[in-house]
């Protein structure tokens, strides 16, 4: 005699429990829909009804029965994923990497087949799938031509990338499924968002009213760009590429190309990727404008702090913005390259699970230059894969396009067309800025006279190589009105200066700026001088785009010099350094040739190993764990630590104390007391005030009682933090010890 029908989950809110055939068929349909867009759905299929099948097992209904007797007791999991992928093994091997890697993320294939070999000997594990085929949950046999791979996955490394993106299909399904029975109140606040029709149309008519403010030069390049970009918006999908100068308005241009472009050919949202945080929230502001906060865009990186009311809970939008960001179910989405990349490369289900939603969507790369030359070889892989065989454009933004077109040695990016309508001329147009650079036998400038050189204008940017010269050149200048940024500030401190700067600038006010790069890709800001240490070449002209910005001068002055001590950041940035004054040693550089940058990215990626991590290599042997390990875009082993900002003088509208006193209260509590409730909720809000910091030198931090362990994995600064500054170390500077 049968007896009772299995549970995948215990009871709900309401008393109900869900009934594990229920679920495994409702995740099959999920999966395969999800799927569907890149030929995946018969498979996904597949690993949609046997990813939970060891569920069936007594074990773990007894597991489940446990769970409810006492649910405020931890009870011990029965193992629920082998059953399912002792299944797919001589069935469709490969489904059992999802099946085993549905709750702790894709394995390595040497550690899957380690798995395999034990359970096949663990009685646990033969009983669970006697009880799912007495159950008639493996009665249905898959067709021959059910695990048939799309004709596309031609070798390993395309495996690795189709089971990739499987895997993000049967996971979001997995989830969205669980919430359904737990929390359908809020499976049911997902979605809702304006179609991209209604998107394209706002763009359109904020765009026309703006360009009728005003008809100068730059506003009538803009529009120019603007039209060339509507015009290119029915060109067959592909890699594009938008050679713009700073200031030449690619911000609105490039998503107008992306939206007519997925309406133009069926695709589904547009994913822009930007290199820094600093330039999420004002690209995502930006977008916001234009395209209305009625769930159009979706801002999703480590800096997207929570939006709450003033009791602590969070506003409807946030609580939008949260379940959208789980899965990028959103028409328009801003995210940073890490983001984008590390996700792609990632093997845990919730870095995955975004990632069938990237099928068949527009990518903008905002600042393509940035991408780690490291590790380029495996991205631009990603990118021809997606691009040929998953419906994908890919829209490369910047004033300095890298020399990405295929060569001897180098696959790099087949086709890419140009939209910009030519590129030279608009940088004639738009030339703002002259440039000055040292002289041959110049000797290295001093602190002194960098700062000398700041005080004689009223408004002026130092941009430094580290944050230690930034610091020693804010000593130098001995201004207390100076303003700094550099990652030794928080999030939140960093966007409160910004505002500062911008407006300074506005009212005419004194504005002297002593900045890393944090401030130089996509930054608006507009200074009269720009002083840029002897750096990377791209990273010059990117400074330079910070200078004369609007064009309201005749001319700025962007002024190049060899700093004291020459430091520099290791590995590509020295490179790119060196590759630049091997051009310079030739004679005057024109940085408003765009030819210069193909020039100088094809030296420097010729000299730079593009694969150093050996990416490509440990894909090809589905090393999926070994993989999302070594793909690290920031390479520091880092820590994260909760600053105590206070807020700037001047900059009102958000009590920064008061919610660094609650978050720090909440976090020295367990998470399940936290009024907010678990450590998720509490590291969203931790984001604006994070600092990022080297672990290897924590250990003396603990020892001088500078740091206190928190939940969640972060700690609490308790040295210095200053309004200029930001974090220091025993009264001094934190740079070695500051990511």
């Amino acid at each position: 005699m049968a007896g009772p029908a299995p549970f995948a989950h215990s009871r709900n809110a309401s008393g109900q429990r869900h009934p594990l055939g229920d679920h495994l068929r409702a995740v099959a349909d999920l999966a395969a829909a999800h799927t569907a867009p890149f030929g995946g759905a018969r498979l996904a299929r597949w690993a949609g009804l046997w990813h939970d099948l060891g569920k069936a097992s007594p074990r773990f209904q007894d597991y489940l029965a446990a769970c409810e007797r006492e649910p405020g007791r931890r009870h011990r999991s029965v193992d629920h994923k082998a059953a399912g992928a002792l299944t797919a093994i001589g069935t469709c091997d490969e489904l059992a990497f999802l099946v085993h890697g549905h709750h702790g993320g894709l394995p390595d294939q040497s550690d899957l087949r380690a798995a395999i070999k034990d359970w096949a000997n663990d009685p646990v594990v033969q009983d669970a799938r006697q009880a799912a085929a007495a159950l008639g949950l493996l009665s249905h046999r898959p067709a021959s031509g059910d695990l048939a791979y799309p004709s596309f996955v031609r070798d390993e490394r395309s495996l690795e990338f189709f089971l990739r993106m499987l895997f993000s299909g049967l996971v979001d399904a997995d989830h969205f499924d669980t919430e359904r029975h737990f929390s359908p109140e809020r499976a049911a606040r997902r979605g809702g968002a304006p179609t991209l029709a209604t998107l394209a149309a706002r763009l359109e008519a904020a765009q026309a009213a703006h360009t009728n403010k005003t008809d100068d030069l730059v506003n009538r390049v803009r529009h120019e760009v603007y039209q060339a970009c509507l015009a290119a918006a029915p060109s067959p999908p592909g890699f594009f590429r938008l050679t713009v100068p700073t200031g030449g308005g690619k911000t609105r241009s490039g998503l107008a190309f992306a939206l007519r472009h997925a309406l133009a050919h069926g695709l589904r949202r547009v994913i822009v990727a930007v290199p820094y945080l600093t330039i999420t929230d004002q690209t995502a502001d930006v977008y916001r404008q234009v395209l209305g906060d009625d769930r159009a865009v979706l801002e999703h990186h480590s800096g997207a702090g929570p939006v709450d009311d003033p009791d602590g809970a969070p506003t409807p939008h946030e609580t939008w913005r949260r379940l959208a960001a789980q899965d990028w179910d959103a028409p328009v989405i801003v995210t940073t390259t890490v983001q984008l990349f590390e996700s792609l490369f990632g093997r845990a289900p919730s870095a995955c699970r975004k990632l069938h939603r990237i099928a068949r969507s527009v990518i903008i790369l905002d600042e393509a230059q940035t991408l780690p030359p490291v590790l380029l070889d495996p991205i631009l892989d990603a990118l021809r894969e997606l691009v040929t065989n998953y419906g994908v454009s890919v829209l490369l933004c910047t004033a300095t396009q890298p020399a990405f077109a295929a060569a001897p040695g180098f696959a790099g990016l087949p086709n890419v067309r140009e939209i910009a309508p030519d590129p030279p001329r608009l940088f004639r147009l738009l030339k703002r800025v002259a440039y000055a650079w040292p002289a041959p036998n110049e000797s290295a400038w001093s602190w002194a006279r960098v700062a000398d050189e700041m005080r004689a204008e009223d408004q002026a940017l130092a941009i430094l190589n580290t944050k230690a010269d930034a610091l020693a050149l804010l000593d130098a200048l001995a201004d207390p009105d100076a303003l700094h940024l550099s990652t030794a500030l928080c999030g939140a401190h960093r966007r409160d200066v910004l505002a500062v700067i911008r407006e300074r600038l506005k009212r005419g006010l004194p504005c002297r700026v002593v900045s890393t790069q944090v401030v130089e890709a996509g930054v608006d800001v507009d200074f009269p001088l720009v002083l840029r240490a002897m750096g990377p070449l791209d990273r010059i002209v990117q400074a330079a785009g910070r200078c004369n910005r609007e064009g309201r001068l005749a001319t700025g002055r962007a002024v190049i010099f060899r700093s004291e001590g020459d430091h520099q950041p290791p590995g590509p940035y020295r490179a790119g350094t060196d590759t630049t004054r091997g051009l310079l040693a030739r004679g005057p550089l024109d940085l408003d040739d765009p030819a210069l940058f193909e020039e100088y990215f094809r030296l420097l990626f010729g000299v730079v190993d593009r694969d150093a991590k050996g990416i490509q290599a440990l894909r090809a042997t589905l090393a999926f764990a070994r993989v999302a390990a070594e793909f690290r875009m920031v390479e520091e082993d880092t820590a994260s630590a909760v600053v105590p900002y206070r807020g700037l003088p001047g900059c009102a509208g958000i009590d920064h104390q008061g919610r660094v006193q609650r978050l720090l209260s909440d976090l020295q509590r367990p998470a399940a007391e936290s009024h907010l409730g678990g450590a998720r909720a509490l590291l969203r809000r931790a984001q604006p005030y994070l600092v990022a910091v080297r672990r290897r030198h924590l250990d003396q931090t603990v020892a001088q009682g500078l740091v206190t362990e928190l939940a969640g994995g972060l700690w609490a600064w308790e040295g210095g933090y200053d309004d200029a500054r930001g974090l220091t170390w025993t009264g001094r500077d934190a740079t070695e010890f500051v990511v």
